[in-house]
């Protein structure tokens, strides 16, 4: 071998193993980490140790109702399965269905989905602000992206709220739902007929 080549594998000794495995992004629920595909399949790709990823999982979720998705991310250290987890608060669309009392957004463009006051989004912003992607904002812009997001899942926001008003909008807002899985089913079987 020449001086070259020897100096060259000397210098690969020296410079530290670069990683290029990208972190995991993904919605786990509070407390039901498992197995089962596709969060088993992801961390399986990553070497990462599902039995163990899991318990720890569900061990740092414990004190949260189970089944409310929780972004995490997941960095592997070392080459021996290592990793560190970092759980954030749920997504903003999650708090903000919860304040309007309803389960799925808007169905139609232009339709109201649900209801909920400045009060609302104001201790949704201050949730969120806790976040470490959110920690450069001020709470005035966690409070304007807010405001889009609730625009997007076709939620109103209002200055207060009429309980017997919220009642009648709610029960409009169920009969709706109703109406547009109706629409839904007819359009499904009317495409297994053509077939």
């Amino acid at each position: 071998m020449s001086k070259i080549s020897k100096r060259s594998l000397g210098l690969k000794k020296l410079m530290p193993k670069i990683n290029h495995s990208s972190p995991l992004r993904t919605n786990i629920p509070a407390g039901m980490a498992s197995a089962k595909p596709p969060l088993g399949s992801q961390l399986g790709q990553r070497n990462i140790n599902i039995a163990n990823f899991c318990k720890d999982f569900n061990e740092r979720t414990q004190n949260i109702k189970e089944g409310i998705p929780l972004p995490c991310r997941v960095k592997v250290v070392k080459s021996d399965g290592s990793y560190e987890l970092v759980i954030h608060n749920p997504p903003a669309t999650y708090f903000l269905k919860q304040a309007a009392g309803i389960e799925k957004g808007k169905q139609r463009k232009g339709e109201v989905a649900g209801k909920i006051t400045f009060k609302h989004l104001y201790e949704i912003a201050c949730i969120k602000a806790q976040d470490p992607p959110l920690a450069l904002l001020s709470l005035q812009q966690i409070c304007q992206m807010l405001v889009g997001i609730a625009k997007t899942c076709g939620i109103e926001i209002v200055q207060t709220l009429d309980p017997k008003e919220h009642a009648e909008f709610m029960k409009q807002r169920e009969e709706n739902v109703k109406l547009f899985r109706e629409e839904l089913e007819a359009t499904k079987a009317s495409k297994i007929l053509r077939a």
